[in-house]
This record gives structure tokens, C-alpha cells and sequence, in this order.
């Protein structure tokens, strides 16, 4: 671990929370590898302080900032990888909308809940035709008097069976292009209308439970509105560089717990009367995975620190999520190819860190979506540049000509 670019209160925080997750969720990691949602870990959690990093004090948070939130969801993760999962998409996903944008009394009924684990929080923003392009959302919320009627469906929700609220975006105004036209809301899941539809079976991430919702003639209060009318797409990217840095850490978490296992099987595997780290077939590997977790850390803090500091950090966030993803997934890989036909089994947990880590090229934005935003933030700034410079350049006028030359 790249410890020199830590602070010592960012370490010392990072032993706590490693110990904390050792203690307390590791032991439960295989009932929730299972099937067992891990609710009962989210009030853990929550009671040991670990929803608070995001969050103003005066709601119950510490506004430590995302490199404490990256952190906690490294570490967690390293246990039980559906069990942060879980988390984010409550303290993080649902409530930090809720948290930038709430009313004082939105905060207190909604985000302290959820920060204390008295409540679970989804967002639902994902529909059955809606994945990457939000601006074809069909969910409606249709003002009526002093409530709004919302219609609609939402997919792939995490928490979506088990939440108490859900940060939701809906199209307000279908007579403007959708970008000026959704808004957000916090809806109760208790209002009367709301189906779960559908929890899904999971190739990997056993126990996060990612649900089909139906809202069917849901009145929810105007005052559940966030924000103002018309703000759901400037709420919605305001989210997604915390969200997508939370992922990057998720799995960062997941590869370094392949890593450590396959570290520690080469030295006691023996084949040819040696340890198999002294063949470079695997030394090898093993040094790629190291290089490979350093780096997307760096890039994973680099984001974290400039969203701390209010700087725009669509293209970082995108960077790191994923280089993190796609090289989690590769050192995910090579231990499993390290520990051999063992590691094909269930008596190492590799094979589950496998099919855990490979969620992350999907959701927050897949790969593609990625490496679409950092093409364009990259010709964005050369675009910029190349102005500013053309403007620098002096010019003079040939009398012959008449043509410019630099």
C-alpha cells in the first residue's frame, strides 16, 4: 500500500477500520456469500461510525470527506464485498443527495436515519430501458396539488427490496428535453402502490440484494421534492464522481485480498522441491498484481482528494474507476490462475473475490461509459488549450498578402 500518501490520522483510521472489519463482519462473510442480506451488519456499521464520513456534523456525520469514505470501503470490502455494497448504496448513493441538496428538515427525517442504520437507503435511477442514457427516462412524477403522482418502473436497484427510502428520479416535466425536465425525490417505500417486482439471482455479490421495483399511482408529498423542480440531472452528476470512487475502492478492497492469499499460497505451494514464488511464471504475476493495486489506489486517492477540495473531477473519478475495475478483475484472475484447480474451488475464497469484482465493469457506469467521459474530458481540455494558446500567439499582416502568419 502506497502508505507515504496517506496522512497518519487517514492510517491510523484505515488499522481501525481493518480491525473492525476482521472482528465483526468477516465472520459472517460466508452466511452472506449465502444468500443473507446483510442488514444486521449495515446497524454494525453504522453503530461503530462508519456511514458518518460523508456527512455534515450537525446530521450525525463527521464530514471527514471521500478519502475516509475510501477507506472504509476499501477495507470492508476486503471482507465481504456485498456487505459494503450494500452500504454505500444506503449512506452513500441514497444520501448523499439528500445530504447536498436536502432541506434541514429532509436531513434530519431521512439522512440522520440513515447514518445512525435506524433506516436503509437506495437510489433508483436505472429502469428496463433506461442503463447509461438517464436522459431516456421514463419513470413520471406528475405534480398534483400538493403531492406528486409517480408511475413508473426502476431496475437493478441495490437495496431496492429492503430499503426504507429511496433517493428517486423521475421525469417532472416530460415537455422539456429530459435533462431540464427530471427532478428528484426521497420516496418512501411504505406509500401505498410500491411493488417489488423481482429480486434478481446474482452471478457474483451473493446477498446484495439488486431488485425490479414498481411505482404504480405513488403520492408522495411535494415536500419530498430535492431540491428544486428540474434539478434531478445536475443532483444525479453531482453523485456519480462519489459513487464511482466508492466503486474503484470497493474493488480495490476485493483484488487486495486475492493478492494477499495468492502471496501467501505460492510460498507454501511446492512443486519441483521449491515453493512455486521461485518460478517467475508466478513471481511474475505477482509482481504485475502489486504494480496493479498501487496504481489504481493512486489514481482512486487522486480523485478522492480533488473531490474533497470542490474540484471538478469527472475524468479522474472515471480514470479510476476504471483502471481499478478492469485491473481488480485481472489480479482477481491471476491469483485464482496461481492457486491452480484449488483455487477453482470453494475452499479458497478467490473464485468468489472473481465473480464479485466483475459487477464493477457494469454498475456506476460501465467500462465503455468510463472511457467515453475521460476520451471526452481529454479533447475537452485540448480543445481549451489550444484556444488559450492561439489566443497568446501574436500575429502579424503581410502587406502582400494580406494572409496571417504566426
Amino acid at each position: 500500500m502506497t502508505k507515504i500518501f496517506f496522512t497518519k490520522e487517514e492510517l491510523r483510521f484505515r488499522e481501525e477500520v481493518r480491525e473492525f472489519a476482521r472482528r465483526e463482519i468477516a465472520p459472517y462473510a460466508d452466511d452472506v456469500e449465502k444468500g443473507m442480506y446483510p442488514g444486521p451488519l449495515l446497524k454494525k456499521i453504522a453503530e461503530a461510525g462508519y456511514m458518518r464520513q460523508l456527512h455534515p456534523i450537525e446530521y450525525g456525520g463527521t464530514n471527514k470527506g471521500l478519502v475516509y469514505e475510501m477507506i472504509v470501503a476499501e477495507e470492508i470490502a476486503a471482507v465481504s464485498a456485498p456487505t459494503d455494497m450494500s452500504r454505500t448504496a444506503s449512506s452513500t448513493l441514497c444520501a448523499i443527495p439528500i445530504s447536498r441538496f436536502g432541506t434541514d428538515e429532509q436531513k434530519r427525517k431521512y439522512l440522520t436515519p440513515i447514518i445512525r442504520g435506524e433506516m436503509i437507503g437506495a437510489i433508483g435511477i436505472t429502469e428496463p430501458d433506461v442503463g447509461s442514457d438517464t436522459a431516456g427516462m421514463k419513470t413520471r412524477a406528475i405534480r398534483d396539488g400538493d403531492e406528486y403522482v409517480i408511475n413508473g418502473e426502476k431496475r437493478f436497484i441495490t437495496n431496492g427490496a429492503d430499503a426504507d427510502i429511496i433517493t428517486l428520479f423521475a421525469i417532472s416535466n416530460p415537455e422539456v428535453p429530459a435533462k431540464r425536465g427530471a427532478s428528484a425525490f426521497i420516496f418512501p417505500t411504505d406509500t401505498e402502490g410500491f411493488k417489488v417486482e423481482k429480486v434478481y439471482n446474482l452471478l457474483g455479490m451473493h446477498g446484495m440484494r439488486i431488485a425490479h421495483l414498481k411505482f404504480e399511482n405513488c403520492r408522495i408529498p411535494a415536500e419530498n421534492l430535492l431540491g428544486k423542480e428540474g434539478m434531478g440531472f445536475n443532483i444525479l452528476m453531482d453523485e456519480l464522481d462519489t459513487e464511482r470512487i466508492s466503486i474503484a475502492a470497493e474493488m480495490i478492497g476485493i483484488a487486495r485480498a486475492a493478492f494477499e492469499i495468492a502471496v501467501k499460497y505460492s510460498t507454501e505451494r511446492v512443486q519441483f522441491n521449491r515453493p512455486i514464488n521461485w518460478f517467475e511464471g508466478v513471481s511474475f504475476k505477482i509482481a504485475d498484481m502489486a504494480t496493479q493495486l498501487d496504481a489504481a489506489e493512486l489514481l482512486t486517492l487522486r480523485a478522492a482528494r480533488m473531490v474533497n477540495r470542490g474540484e471538478n473531477a469527472s475524468k479522474e473519478s472515471a480514470m479510476a474507476k476504471v483502471f481499478a475495475v478492469d485491473h481488480a478483475f485481472e489480479i482477481c484472475n491471476q491469483a485464482l490462475q496461481i492457486l491452480g484447480g484449488i483455487g477453482y474451488t470453494t475452499e479458497y475464497p478467490v473464485e468468489r473475490y472473481l465473480r464479485d469484482v466483475r459487477i464493477g465493469m457494469i454498475g456506476g457506469g460501465t467500462s465503455e461509459i468510463m472511457r467515453f467521459l475521460i476520451q471526452r474530458e481529454v479533447y475537452r481540455e485540448f480543445e481549451q488549450k489550444a484556444g488559450k494558446e492561439k489566443q497568446a500567439i501574436p500575429v502579424e499582416v503581410s502587406s502582400t498578402s494580406g494572409r496571417e502568419n504566426p
